[in-house]
C-alpha cells in the first residue's frame, strides 16, 4: 500500500510534469479517478484511505526541433505501489521503431530504471535518457525483411492486456458488441456484465486499442481503462502472443448472480477466477480491497 510520503512524491512529480508538458497531447493521465484519489489522500493524510489504484499516464516527446521533429516517441508510464522507492514501469512506443529496435530500447530502458531510478522521482530523468539514447536505436538498420510496414510492425511488437471498468453493463447490444468485436479482432479475455461491469481483453497491441476505441464510443454512464499491461515482444509472432495469453477466447462470465435486480456478482468467486489465471493483483485495483 502506498505510504503518505510516496503519494506526496507522486503528486509533486505529476504536478511538475503537468507544468512542463501543458498540452494534453504531450501529457495525459489515463484514469482521472485514480489521480483524484491520490490527491485526496495527500491533502487529507489522516482521514483519507490510502489509494488503491495505480497512476498511469502517457508522455509524448519529439526528437529534434519541434517544427522539424521527424520522430515521435510515447512513454507509457505507471507508478507501481511504493514508487519512488521502486522503479516506475515505462514502455516506449514509436512508429519510427521496428520490432527489434523497440524491444531493445525498452530492454535497455528497464535496465537503466533498475540501476538508477530508486529512492527519488525519476520520470523526467528517464524521459531525458530516452531522448538522449533513442537515436542509437533509430540509427540501427533493421533486417531487410523488416523494411516494409514499419508502423504496423512496431505496434505488433507489444502484447497488451486491458482491464476495463464500467459503472454497469446491462444492455444486450453492448454485450453482443463486446463478444463480436473481440472475436473479430482476435482478442481473448472475459466480460462480466452487471454492476459494476468488467471487461478484460488481451492480444496484440493494435487490435486491443481498436477494441477500446470502439467500446468507448458507445454510450456509457462511466467507462475507463482501470489498468493496462504492455509487454514488449521479441518476435511478435502469434506463438509468442499465445504464450502470454491468460484467457481463452472472450466469453461472458457470471459469478452467483444476486441482488434485487439480479445485477450483482459474487466478488469472492470473481477473485478466485482471477487467482486461477494469475491475475489476482488486479482485484484491489477495481474494488479497493484485497480479495479473498
Amino acid at each position: 500500500m502506498t505510504s503518505y510520503e510516496e503519494a506526496e512524491a507522486q503528486i509533486s512529480e505529476l504536478d511538475l510534469l503537468s507544468s512542463m508538458f501543458p498540452s494534453e497531447e504531450e501529457f495525459s493521465v489515463t484514469d482521472q479517478l485514480a489521480l483524484a484519489e491520490l490527491r485526496d489522500y495527500t491533502e487529507r493524510r489522516v482521514a483519507a484511505v490510502a489509494p488503491t489504484f495505480q497512476i498511469q499516464f502517457t508522455l509524448t516527446v519529439k526528437l529534434g526541433e519541434a517544427d522539424t521533429a521527424q520522430h515521435v516517441l510515447s512513454l507509457h508510464c505507471s507508478y507501481p505501489p511504493h514508487y519512488p522507492n521502486v522503479p516506475p514501469e515505462i514502455v516506449v512506443r514509436s512508429p519510427s521503431l521496428v520490432r527489434s529496435q523497440q524491444a531493445q530500447l525498452n530492454s535497455d530502458l528497464n535496465a537503466h530504471l533498475r540501476s538508477s531510478c530508486t529512492g527519488d522521482v525519476c520520470i523526467l530523468s528517464a524521459t531525458e535518457w530516452v531522448q538522449d539514447n533513442a537515436g542509437t536505436y533509430l540509427n540501427t538498420a533493421p533486417p531487410a525483411d523488416n523494411q516494409q510496414g514499419v508502423a504496423a510492425v512496431s505496434e505488433d511488437a507489444i502484447f497488451t492486456r486491458l482491464w476495463i471498468y464500467s459503472h454497469h453493463i446491462y444492455n444486450k447490444h453492448k454485450r453482443k458488441y463486446i463478444l463480436e468485436w473481440s472475436k473479430e479482432l482476435g482478442l481473448s479475455g472475459f466480460s462480466m456484465p452487471g454492476k459494476p461491469g468488467i471487461v478484460c481483453v488481451e492480444g496484440a497491441h493494435e487490435p486491443c486499442e481498436e477494441f477500446w476505441s470502439r467500446i468507448r464510443k458507445l454510450t456509457w454512464k462511466r467507462i475507463l481503462i482501470r489498468h493496462r499491461e504492455d509487454v514488449p515482444l521479441s518476435s511478435g509472432s502469434q506463438m509468442e502472443i499465445q504464450k502470454l495469453r491468460k484467457f481463452p477466447a472472450l466469453e461472458e462470465k457470471a459469478f452467483d448472480v444476486h441482488g434485487n435486480r439480479g445485477n450483482h456478482m459474487d466478488l469472492g468467486q470473481l477473485y478466485q477466477f482471477l487467482q486461477e489465471r494469475g491475475c489476482a493483483e488486479v482485484f484491489p485495483m477495481y474494488f479497493g480491497i484485497e480479495g479473498r
